[in-house]
């Protein structure tokens, strides 16, 4: 059994103190110790958006990323992102517009969609498009999707 090294993650604003095998990742972590199951193994590959997390505001892959790699970092799950008596903004504008199918992939999208509205806060539907790419959706397609993160946009257009 390979040594396990203590790390301290910073997830959804709460720290974690662990002792972790250096060849887990943050996806299995967060799952297998923490209980965060919001973000899901897809395709162990990076390419499926199942797991996306923010790191430091960023969408990153957590099936990709090993644990030990995240100390000092800021990590935001989809149970970060809003509460069940409060939703954040994109995820109301994903109920709102019909958006939520099975839940397996709208974890990282609705993480990918924040990402997307703090960097762009008025993105196009072609900018929308390109930027959840890298999310996977086997339930209905990205109509609704986009249109609830582009109905942000114009709301921001209108402030």
């Amino acid at each position: 059994m390979p040594d396990k090294t203590p790390i301290s993650l910073t997830i959804n604003g709460e720290t974690h103190d662990l002792l972790v095998s250096p060849r887990r990742t943050l996806l299995d972590v967060m799952r297998e110790d923490l209980r965060l199951t919001g973000a899901k193994r897809g395709c162990d590959q990076g390419v499926c958006g199942a797991c996306l997390v923010l790191v430091d505001g960023e969408p990153m892959c957590s099936c990709l990323a090993l644990a030990v790699s995240m100390t000092d970092r800021t990590i935001t799950t989809v149970e970060g992102l809003g509460a069940p008596s409060v939703l954040h903004a994109v995820q109301q504008a994903l109920v709102d517009h019909g958006a939520i199918q099975c839940g397996f992939c709208m974890p990282g999208m609705a993480l990918a969609g924040k990402a997307l509205l703090d960097r762009n806060p008025s993105p196009t539907v072609d900018e929308i498009r390109d930027w959840l790419g890298g999310n996977l959706c086997r339930c209905s397609g990205y109509v609704k999707v986009v249109n609830a993160i582009h109905s942000l946009g114009q709301e921001a257009d209108h402030e």
